[in-house]
């Protein structure tokens, strides 16, 4: 399986730059994943495909205002720093720019001496770790010294914080935004929970391995970074509960389907706990749980593609993909939203025939 399988040709243009008014009325296109059948909605419109006896899947991370600025203490040089995963006590593994200024045993200072870190070692990939020193809470100077860390195709500045950030958001530790759960609005939680759909919170803290380019020809040959996730015992009673009893499990963006996918075993239970993943879902993997999915619309021959194609099928993804961009739907982290799930006849063909 050839990476450019999963190339498509995007207009620049239709890479969303900012968050929209209300998260609600972004667009939603419905893909029947049976039969390829499209359908244009509005994302609010997401409860009337949800039934009683469904659950909803959440991943409840917190972005942390992971990118810092600060200056070298020998020469003033300026560093860029991102957060990625914190290891022990005070320290991280960040991502540098430039690289050929961080050096081990250079100390940087942000905020005029708020902050201080020295770098200790070079890892994979050119990533460092960073020992932090302060006065205070960490999490504190982070927010008033941080800021939100955009993908690199939004160039656009951020008004408000909380605009890349889900409003269910509670556990911090991502790098990136699960962004198929900003399109949620409370109000629409609460009408989606009073339909009788179950919602279970799952966390998993995003990493930029998510978004990092396949650099191989063949699929299989791509190696993901590893995410920390957890679930709870009350939330895998939830999935569990709902497989059981018949119902369907929709999962809120990628990450959430990575994370159900990693916990449940060859028999498609659910195991509470907390853990490392590495998974990659591509073309030809048997889903243990999930059976639909609500995602955003992602980068050509990313592993986000290949996750998709892996739950519809390539070809009815790849043309999915060709009408947003014919109905000039907006992509990426702003951007609108795909619905991807068996159609209401194949489901009520279902119904009929387990009666």
């Amino acid at each position: 399986m050839n990476v450019k399988d999963f190339y498509f040709d995007l207009p620049q243009e239709l890479i969303a730059q900012d968050p929209l008014e209300d998260r609600s009325s972004s667009r939603l296109l419905v893909l029947d994943k049976e039969t390829g059948e499209i359908t244009h909605r509005v994302f609010r419109d997401v409860v009337e495909y949800l039934h009683s006896g469904d659950c909803l899947v959440i991943n409840d991370t917190k972005v942390i205002p992971a990118r810092l600025f600060g200056v070298k203490k020998d020469t003033g040089a300026k560093i860029e720093l991102l957060l990625l995963k914190r290891r022990e006590n005070d320290v991280w593994e960040t991502l540098v720019k430039p690289g050929k200024k961080a050096k081990t045993g250079t100390e940087i200072s942000f905020g005029e001496g708020l902050l201080w870190g020295k770098i200790i070692d070079t890892i994979d990939d050119g990533n460092r770790l960073i020992q932090f020193r302060y006065d205070g809470i960490f999490e504190e100077i982070l927010d008033q010294l941080g800021q939100m860390p955009l993908p690199p195709y939004i160039t656009h500045q951020l008004k408000d914080k909380n605009r890349y950030q889900t409003v269910y958001a509670k556990h911090e530790g991502s790098a990136a935004a699960p962004t198929a759960g900003l399109h949620f609005t409370k109000d629409l939680l609460d009408a989606i929970e009073k339909k009788g759909v179950k919602i279970a919170r799952v966390t998993l803290h995003v990493g930029l391995g998510t978004f990092r380019p396949v650099k191989v020809e063949n699929v299989q040959d791509h190696h993901m970074h590893s995410e920390f996730y957890m679930i709870d015992e009350e939330e895998a009673a939830k999935i569990n509960e709902t497989k059981a009893s018949g119902g369907r499990v929709i999962c809120v963006g990628t990450t959430s389907c990575r994370t159900i996918e990693s916990a449940a075993d060859d028999q498609g239970i659910l195991h509470a706990g907390s853990g490392w993943t590495d998974i990659f879902i591509y073309p030809g993997y048997r889903f243990k749980i999930l059976d639909g999915l609500i995602t955003n619309f992602h980068l050509p021959e990313s592993t986000l593609v290949m996750l998709v194609s892996a739950l519809a099928g390539r070809e009815h993804i790849l043309n999915a993909y060709q009408e947003a961009i014919k109905e000039r739907y907006r992509f990426f982290s702003f951007g609108d939203a795909m619905l991807i799930m068996e159609g209401p006849e194949a489901r009520r063909l279902e119904v009929l025939k387990e009666q």
